[in-house]
């Protein structure tokens, strides 16, 4: 089993950034012949890595850190009046978690997202097999959280399972259900479910200022960034 002492790592070549327009992005990758266990995928989170499918990943680029990885204390966290709202508008729904694998409706919901509400980002089009590479390839203890209504698939949040926490991978909803904010559900059930396990954190990805689409993670606080190689609380005013 590999360790952080044995790791390789490696880069791509520079590349047009996902997140700011008129960028240039790298990244670094864990080889991935690493056999990466849960204890190492935690210790590489805590560094700052994500986890996409088989791969382990961050930023690193050479004039920019716009990216800027966040978590969550959830002995700390309390959800604010908006998003308390956000759990009674949905408390008519059932959700459950499922070990991460591939489903026919999962694909199908994920397939609606990506086509309605990212139609302009690299994931477009979705198929199949980028399902599979993104969210059940390379899963250690991995789950998707179910949210029905009325027995009618309505959103689905991919998550890991660490030594220290929770990561939330990925979630897609049916796009008329926008009103429910289940993006915001999903991080709020996650609080919940560290706390039953006893775990300290949910590891929420990258903060980036200037991208709408990822700055949404602020609205929790208080809200813990990786800065300067330590991790504390982040001052959003």
């Amino acid at each position: 089993m590999s360790s952080l002492k044995t790791l390789v790592f490696f880069a791509t070549p520079p590349h047009d950034c996902s997140y700011l327009e008129d960028r240039a992005a790298t990244t670094m990758f864990v080889d991935p012949r690493a056999l990466v266990d849960k204890t190492l995928y935690s210790q590489l989170t805590a560094l700052g890595f994500r986890r996409s499918g088989s791969h382990y990943y961050r930023p690193h680029c050479e004039h920019c850190n716009a990216c800027i990885p966040v978590r969550l204390n959830v002995d700390q966290f309390r959800p604010d009046r908006s998003q308390r709202r956000v759990i009674r508008h949905n408390s008519d729904l059932v959700l459950e978690l499922k070990p991460a694998r591939f489903a026919e409706s999962y694909y199908e919901l994920y397939a609606r997202y990506i086509e309605q509400r990212h139609a302009d980002g690299d994931m477009y089009p979705p198929s199949r097999e980028q399902f599979a590479s993104f969210l059940v390839d390379g899963a250690t203890e991995s789950y998707f959280l179910e949210m029905r209504k009325e027995r009618r698939l309505i959103g689905l949040a991919a998550m890991d399972a660490m030594d220290d926490g929770l990561s939330a991978i990925y979630t897609v909803f049916d796009p008329d259900e926008e009103s429910r904010s289940l993006g915001t559900m999903a991080v709020l059930w996650q609080v919940e479910e560290a706390r039953r396990r006893l775990l300290n954190y949910v590891y929420l990805g990258y903060y980036i200022r200037d991208c709408r689409k990822m700055n949404y993670k602020t609205r929790f606080q208080p809200i813990e960034a990786l800065l300067d190689g330590q991790w504390q609380v982040m001052n959003t005013s």
